[in-house]
């Protein structure tokens, strides 16, 4: 093997090392316990994923994501994926692994702050609706329209007569959405009391992910309860024949973000899209043009 030979395959081995090296940094930044909350944490979980096993099946859930990417923009359709569940139950997670190889102009998140006072008194499903996709695309809703059956009730934000237009008017509204030509799955991620303890306890103690915590999820431990009720009232009530609700046992987080993208990879009858050859032109020399020298003021820094 010649030179240029071992570089091709030196730049290559790079290339995969880096692609592996974004997905461990998100691990890493899941891992990051004291020492106590680390036996802690592991003594909960003894028989948590390998890591080999887990990147070459996230990474081949992956690749197959981007046949559904491609699928969706060839053919038009139109899916929304709707992401609930308690605080800490691993929607974020799961969010970013589905997105992080797919194209953004095609797979976009949505994650609405608190309704203004303008929003307050619009059609409830008003901004939700101003943010369905278009042809070709996918729409993740990180919490959704489903606020008013979860926190908007426990927390008092929506007046009971409120949640009950909600319960009657939702299946419907959810069938139009079908009827329109969207896809529509919905997740409940679940996870246990302990577990939840155990992930705020997590987040408390590390300064990356104190911003995580918010006064509505430590609200959310007080009322643990109430959020069971409401939670099982809105299966009961919502779960409908034509968008029924999946829930996601999501305690071991690997395994949660696994069993959900390839869940949802089985829902949608997606198949190869034929793709034209890519070669790469010969750049065009001019041997009258010299690059200009630039300011050094101009540079970042290399300090790294």
């Amino acid at each position: 093997m010649d030179d240029s030979s071992n570089g091709a395959a030196a730049w290559l081995r790079a290339e995969i090392e880096d692609t592996l090296d974004e997905e461990y940094e998100l691990e890493l930044s899941d891992s990051i316990l004291s020492s106590e909350l680390s036996r802690i944490y592991d003594k909960a979980h003894p028989e948590t994923l390998g890591r080999q096993t887990y990147f070459k099946e996230l990474i081949r859930l992956q690749s197959e994501l981007i046949k559904l990417q491609d699928w969706v923009a060839s053919t038009g359709q139109k899916i929304v994926i709707l992401f609930e569940g308690r605080d800490s139950a691993g929607k974020g997670g799961v969010i970013k692994r589905i997105t992080q190889r797919l194209n953004p102009r095609i797979v976009r998140v949505v994650a609405l702050p608190a309704p203004s006072d303008r929003e307050k008194t619009q059609w409830y499903f008003q901004r939700y609706v101003s943010n369905l996709p278009a042809g070709g695309e996918i729409v993740l809703f990180d919490r959704s329209w489903y606020n008013r059956a979860g926190v908007e009730r426990v927390m008092g934000f929506a007046e009971p007569d409120q949640v009950e237009d909600f319960f009657r008017d939702v299946p419907e509204f959810e069938r139009m959405l079908l009827r329109s030509g969207i896809r529509l799955l919905k997740y409940w991620f679940s996870i246990t009391d302990e577990e939840q303890q155990m992930r705020f306890m997590m987040r408390i103690r590390d300064p990356m992910k104190q911003w995580k915590l918010s006064p509505m999820d430590l609200q959310s431990r007080v009322r643990w309860e109430q959020y069971t009720k409401a939670k099982e009232e809105m299966f009961a009530r919502t779960s409908i024949p034509e968008a029924p609700w999946y829930i996601v046992e999501g305690n071991d987080k690997k395994r949660a973000r696994l069993n959900c993208i390839d869940h949802l990879l089985g829902q949608i009858p997606y198949e190869p899209v034929a793709h034209e050859e890519i070669t790469l032109p010969n750049r065009v020399f001019n041997p009258e043009y010299e690059r200009a020298t630039l300011p050094k003021e101009l540079y970042v820094p290399q300090k790294y």
